[in-house]
C-alpha cells in the first residue's frame, strides 16, 4: 500500500532514543483477513534494558522478552492486564536489549475497513490512539512476535518515511510507568490529533518494616 521503501534495518540498530524519533512518521502495514491496515506512527516511547527501570528487560532475560535483546526490527508483542496486547519494534545491536513501544496512529487505509476492525472507537482519530487499540486495529498478538517488519514477506511492515523535523516532534514522560517515570522518552508528532492522553504512573509506596 506504502509506495515508500522498507525501513532498513541499520536505522534501528541504534540507540532506542534516536530510533524513536525515527519511527515517528513511518507507516506501519499489516495484512488482516478482511484486507490491509496501515496506520502513520505518531506517538512511541523507548526503553532500554539493564539502564531502564521500566523495561521489560530490567531483570534480564526471559522467553517472554527474549525478542527484545534483538535483532533490530522484529515485533516484541506483549500481553497486559490479561486483556490487550501492545506491540514494540526492537532496536540496538543483536544481543543488546532495547524496544520502542508504538503507542499511537492515524489510520491511512480504507477507513470504513479500519471502523469495522474497531466499532467501539467514538472517532476516526481514536481509531489507533493508544497502544492497545493500535495492536488491536492491526490484529497484533503473541503470535506475531518476533516477526520482521524490514522483510517484504511478513505480515506486518514497516516503511521508511521521510523523518520527521525535529520542531515537529515533541518529547514528555512516559505514560503510566511508576519507575525511572521523569525520563522524557515519549515522542509524538506535534497536533496529531491521534496522540494519546498523558497519564503519570503511581509511585507504590513501601510500607514500613516492622
Amino acid at each position: 500500500m506504502s509506495g515508500a521503501p522498507l525501513l532498513d534495518r541499520s536505522e534501528l540498530a541504534t540507540d532506542v532514543l534516536p530510533a524513536a524519533e525515527r519511527l515517528l512518521g513511518c507507516t506501519l502495514e499489516a495484512d488482516t483477513e478482511e484486507g490491509p491496515v496501515a496506520v502513520r506512527l505518531v506517538e512511541v516511547e523507548a526503553y532500554r534494558g539493564a539502564d531502564d527501570p521500566a523495561s521489560h528487560c530490567y531483570r534480564g532475560k526471559t522467553p517472554r522478552n527474549a525478542v527484545m535483546f534483538g535483532p533490530a526490527g522484529h515485533l516484541y508483542v506483549y500481553f497486559v492486564y490479561g486483556m490487550h496486547f501492545c506491540a514494540n519494534v526492537t532496536c540496538l545491536v543483536d544481543g543488546v536489549a532495547g524496544a520502542v513501544l508504538l503507542r499511537a496512529g492515524e489510520v491511512l487505509s480504507d477507513p470504513a475497513l479500519a471502523r469495522a476492525r474497531r466499532p467501539t472507537a467514538r472517532k476516526d482519530a481514536d481509531l489507533a490512539s493508544g497502544p492497545a487499540r493500535m495492536a488491536s486495529l492491526l490484529g497484533l498478538t503473541r503470535e506475531d512476535d518476533g516477526v520482521d517488519v524490514t522483510d517484504p514477506a511478513s505480515r506486518v511492515r514497516l516503511y521508511a518515511e521521510p523523518a520527521l523535523a525535529s520542531s515537529s516532534i515533541r518529547t514528555g514522560p512516559r505514560v503510566g510507568v511508576a519507575a525511572a517515570r521523569e525520563l522524557p522518552w515519549r515522542y509524538w508528532v506535534d497536533g496529531s490529533p491521534a496522540v494519546s492522553r498523558y497519564r503519570p504512573g503511581k509511585v507504590r509506596e513501601r510500607r514500613p518494616s516492622t
